[in-house]
């Protein structure tokens, strides 16, 4: 196989690794938007997907690498922002941008539990070492060079070999925090207790496949993404570029996405590389953007290593087309002067900035009140977790795939949550028991998809109509007082009458 080596699995199951390459075991075997299509069939009768080209479903992938909605604050929706204990409950979230916006505007002395749930050991993996990125010490990176390789390993399929490397150190530290972890987490905000052993096991699976070597990778990402864009567009991968420039002008630009530039979306689209912020040769897989998917051929189940995210829409969503700056925003002969690239490089800086801000040094031994000094310049190779930003009153903890069955049924999260956030792809698992782990002033927040460009202007309005009618089966209301949005949703419990 071009994309990887793959193996027969028998009906008995799959190896650990394996077991969840697409999303979940009800859904595993049909794509992103299939999966969205299956389970809101309401949102256009008989009508299948059209895509701008080629086959339907595949541009978005049956893995979530990245959000298709930019970074938000999740406590500024809703008619109050909470204060004091706050928890926040992510359901499919894919990527840390919610978690570092929100943590961003929590005030200092406030305290701040995050806890998320993802369809994916695979997605898990990647957002602890995202997490591990963006908490890196500034003793052993410097904001400038963090978020570059940040961005790098967030959106790139290749990256620089200098990058490459502090992703292995970051994988082996991972892998020793999941390991050793059992009970008490090595880290606030990297906290893997609560998951089952067998997903612990495939944490660790993951994190070593990744610490291997690149000369033992099977795999080579520049065909893996060739092979999903010749799936894609078919019969009109010739005429590519046609299909790339349609749908960043059409699509895109048309849904406010001006800041999009196309010199670096062609790239992306081509060769999936969305960040290159220095000189440098872009040729090592990253291997945390690498997955496995089953296909059934002559009845038996293969699973094929390869690239299956998103392939269309881009990565540039999530940092690169909001700004507070105006000054960013200024164009000259109507093209915007600064780029999704250089956008996302000022919102993830500041984030970043953020957290150094909000850092706190854990007492000593000797005494509980001597505060420990930041360490020397060190070399980040010998970065440990230990030597991690600790964040004043913030833990990100991780819970199991299938907790949000199980959350209702739990005394301790009775009424627990303050914001409650659903990705577009896990909307249909909204339902009545919400309201149980729902504070009584509770806020939710579900991503709509605008930013989905297999679907057009009725099946996103009828998506956003369905999730609406879901929420109002639950007990939520929508939440009409704050400013419009077509990017989220936000409801409030139904008040009593």
């Amino acid at each position: 196989m071009i994309l990887g080596y793959c193996s027969c699995i028998s009906d008995g199951g799959r190896p650990p690794h394996l077991r969840h390459c697409c999303h979940s075991s009800r859904t595993q075997t049909l794509c992103w938007v299939g999966q969205l299509a299956a389970n809101f069939t309401l949102v256009v009768k008989n009508q299948s997907v059209r895509m701008s080209a080629g086959r339907p479903s595949e541009a978005a992938g049956c893995v979530t690498w990245w959000g298709f909605s930019p970074a938000r604050d999740l406590l500024t929706p809703g008619p109050a922002r909470p204060e004091g204990q706050v928890n926040v409950l992510l359901v499919g979230s894919a990527d840390p941008r919610h978690i570092l916006k929100t943590i961003a505007g929590f005030p200092s002395e406030g305290s701040l539990h995050v806890w998320v749930i993802e369809n994916s050991m695979e997605v898990v993996a990647r957002q602890l070492l995202l997490l591990y990125l963006a908490l890196m010490p500034l003793e052993g990176m410097g904001h400038n060079e963090k978020t570059e390789v940040f961005l790098e390993v967030f959106g790139n399929g290749e990256i620089r070999s200098q990058t490459e490397e502090t992703l292995r150190c970051a994988a082996s530290q991972l892998s020793l925090s999941v390991t050793e972890a059992l009970e008490t987490p090595t880290h606030p905000c990297l906290n893997t207790t609560l998951l089952k052993f067998k997903e612990r096991d495939e944490l660790a699976r993951i994190f070593k496949l990744w610490m291997q070597p690149q000369s033992s990778l099977s795999i080579s990402m520049s065909k893996a993404w060739d092979y999903r864009v010749r799936q894609h567009l078919g019969t009109r991968y010739n005429s590519k570029m046609g299909c790339f420039d349609w749908d960043l002008t059409m699509k895109l630009h048309q849904k406010g996405c001006g800041l999009i530039n196309k010199q670096q979306y062609m790239q992306w689209r081509e060769r999936g590389l969305a960040f290159e912020m220095r000189e440098g040769v872009y040729q090592m897989t990253n291997p945390s953007l690498l997955s496995s998917r089953v296909f059934s051929k002559r009845g038996n189940r293969v699973a094929v290593r390869g690239y299956w995210g998103d392939i269309v829409s881009s990565p540039y969503l999530t940092f690169g087309i909001e700004t507070d700056d105006e000054s960013l925003l200024k164009t000259q002969n109507g093209q915007h002067i600064k780029t999704a690239q250089d956008i996302s490089f000022v919102n993830v800086q500041a984030l970043f900035q953020s957290l150094s801000s909000r850092r706190c040094f854990p007492t000593t031994s000797q005494s509980d009140t001597e505060i420990k000094e930041p360490s020397p310049q060190v070399d980040r190779k010998s970065v440990t977790i230990d030597d991690l930003i600790h964040l004043n009153r913030v833990s990100v903890t991780f819970l199991p795939m299938d907790s949000l069955q199980k959350l209702p049924d739990k005394q301790k999260y009775s009424h627990f949550f303050n914001t409650i956030y659903f990705s577009a792809s896990c909307a249909h698992q909204l339902g009545p028991a919400l309201r149980q782990i729902a504070a009584p002033d509770a806020v939710l927040v579900v991503e709509l998809a605008k930013y989905i460009l297999d679907l057009n202007k009725e099946q996103e309005e009828g998506f956003a109509k369905k999730v609406a009618s879901i929420a109002l089966q639950g007990g939520f209301e929508p939440w009409h007082e704050g400013k419009s949005d077509d990017v989220h949703a936000v409801f409030i419990p139904q008040r009593k009458t």
